[in-house]
């Protein structure tokens, strides 16, 4: 039996159980080249996704676009000051960063995005988004108390 799932956005994905990979593997690479890529479910595993080189390939030219076109405009007289509130509205936890760490945070985070094509930069960019939403949790984190509760009086 085939599992289909619909992901509304601006693509809809398709997945088969991994089961009919292995009863039908001719059938799932059709559907791969078809489409371009494919998720395959498995209840006790996370999902895999088999795709075509193409289509991975248009995903990396991507990116690569979206990430020169932002340096070149953080390279504009300006861009600087602009980032800060973009940053926020793209992560809204970013609003907790004083305006030093969220200019760190913006400049880490380009410089992970200038290396988008290289092998192992969706990681570096996860590792720069992750490190700084803890230090914006951290800054909104209530500080321990620095005097043991007292007894309310006559207690």
């Amino acid at each position: 039996m085939t599992t289909v799932t619909t992901v509304t956005g601006a693509a809809e994905r398709e997945s088969v159980a991994v089961s009919e990979l292995s009863r039908d593997p001719e059938g799932v690479v059709a559907r791969v080249a078809t489409l371009g890529r494919l998720r395959i479910t498995d209840p006790g595993a996370p999902d895999l996704v088999l795709a075509t080189a193409a289509h991975e390939a248009y995903d990396v030219e991507g990116l690569t676009v979206v990430a020169r076109l932002s340096l070149a405009l953080m390279r504009q007289d300006g861009a600087a000051a602009a980032l800060l509130p973009a940053l926020v509205e793209v992560y809204p936890w970013a609003r907790h960063l004083g305006v030093d760490e969220g200019s760190a945070f913006a400049g880490e985070l380009l410089a992970a995005l200038a290396e988008v094509t290289d092998p192992g930069a969706g990681d570096a960019v996860r590792r720069v988004i992750t490190s700084w939403r803890a230090t914006a949790a951290t800054n909104v984190a209530p500080e321990p108390p620095t005097d043991p509760p007292r007894p309310p009086n006559g207690a």
